[in-house]
């Protein structure tokens, strides 16, 4: 039996799978089980945030695994609240931290977060929440319906949870807001919706009025998170203090964590809310490890220094392939190019892959780079020359 007839006999297919086998990583290159290598410009869609392999996260795996995987969250769990305590740090808020597996388990928690604010300081209970047109929050029933795409509320999975509304744009989302409503959930660079960044002073004017209303502003930076756009948080790159904020992806740098974070420290008691895996030994040790590695990046420059080539590697493309693409999109390292139609951007990604270069799609017909904050420069000239090669097939 071979490996995808094994995969599609007992795995759900709930992927369209590529089928290359791969068995090693070393940096931003992945090599297959015939010795093949690819550059990875996906980074297990913006997980890998210091790529595969890292001496630094793999020994802190090791050595974590050694002594303690995992123990319940009914004891304290020493890792987990130093990883609390440099996320806080590095992010310069004043927040509390929940940790989880997973994005969607990081927005669910937000958004309870956001349930019992609007029903314990108002006198009406507010439930409402607003989000945008083309967002992604995840998979679950619930973040599923506030995922502004309508191709993701099917009728399979129906009846949604109700209080969820979308809007085309930040300007619509005023008049959107009535007394009911008790949070506005945003990403500052959409991703899946096609890694569309949002204007900073849009932004900054919809926190103000927010906060003005005593409305919470919830900011999605489980992909922008984590020097994914240049500083720590995008919430700090746009110059605002949202009231809550969920980060995964890139934050164990391939380990599932997730988690979520609120100024309102006191707004969870006892029982409230809770996960048997999140934030424990392992992830939150990879966690800490991740953050060392990128923090020291970021403070020597070179994160910024790589933000700047490979933005200026994808600007390039759109000015030598005018037919194929409309505009260069994104910020840091989440970039894309706007294809002129879905038929040219499934042929670049289906391509990229036989030039041994990883990308990946995202919505209005974007072809989305997310490689590691660690990825060199010599593995972008690579990954572009194989690009340019893709193009050319076509």
């Amino acid at each position: 039996m071979t490996l995808e007839q094994q995969d599609k006999k007992y795995v759900l297919q709930t992927y369209a799978r590529n089928y290359t086998n791969f068995v090693k990583g070393v940096g931003s290159t992945l090599y297959d089980d015939e010795g093949k290598d690819y550059i990875d410009f996906a980074s297990g869609i913006g997980v890998n945030s210091v790529g595969h392999g890292h001496p630094i996260l793999v020994e802190a795996i090791a050595q974590q695994a050694q002594s303690i995987i995992h123990i319940s969250n009914l004891q304290v769990i020493e890792p987990q609240a130093k990883l609390a305590q440099k996320i806080v740090e590095l992010s310069g808020y004043d927040m509390g931290i929940f940790f989880a597996n997973s994005g969607a388990e990081a927005n669910e928690g937000a958004i309870k977060i956001a349930r019992k604010y609007g029903e314990t300081q108002f006198e009406k209970k507010r439930y409402k929440v607003i989000t945008l047109e083309h967002s992604f929050h995840g998979r679950t029933i619930t973040t599923v319906k506030a995922t502004g795409q309508e191709s993701f509320h099917t009728p399979h999975f129906s009846p949604y949870p109700d209080g969820f509304s979308y809007e085309k744009s930040i300007a619509d989302v005023y008049k959107a807001i009535d007394s009911e409503t008790v949070a506005v959930l945003i990403e500052l660079v959409q991703g899946e919706g096609g890694v569309e960044p949002f204007d900073k002073a849009e932004i900054q004017n919809l926190s103000a009025h927010l906060k003005s209303k005593d409305i919470l502003l919830i900011v999605d930076e489980v992909q922008t998170g984590v020097y994914r756009t240049g500083e720590f948080l995008a919430s700090n790159l746009y110059e605002i203090e949202p009231d809550i904020i969920t980060l995964a992806k890139g934050l164990g740098g391939g380990m599932p964590i997730g988690a979520v974070m609120t100024t309102h420290k006191e707004i969870l008691t006892f029982g409230e809310h809770g996960s048997t895996f999140g934030g424990n030994y392992l992830s939150s040790r990879a966690g800490l490890a991740v953050l060392e590695i990128l923090s020291s990046l970021d403070d020597e420059g070179i994160i910024d220094e790589m933000h700047l080539y490979f933005s200026q590697k994808s600007k390039q493309l759109v000015q030598r392939y005018p037919k194929l693409f409309d505009k260069e999109v994104g910020l840091g390292l989440m970039r894309g190019l706007r294809a002129k139609d879905a038929q040219i951007q499934s042929a670049i990604v289906q391509n990229c892959m036989s030039q041994g270069l990883i990308v990946l799609k995202a919505g209005r017909n974007t072809v989305r780079f997310l490689p590691s904050i660690t990825i060199s420069k010599d593995e972008i000239d690579e990954g572009f020359r194989r690009f340019e090669k893709a193009i050319n097939t076509l």
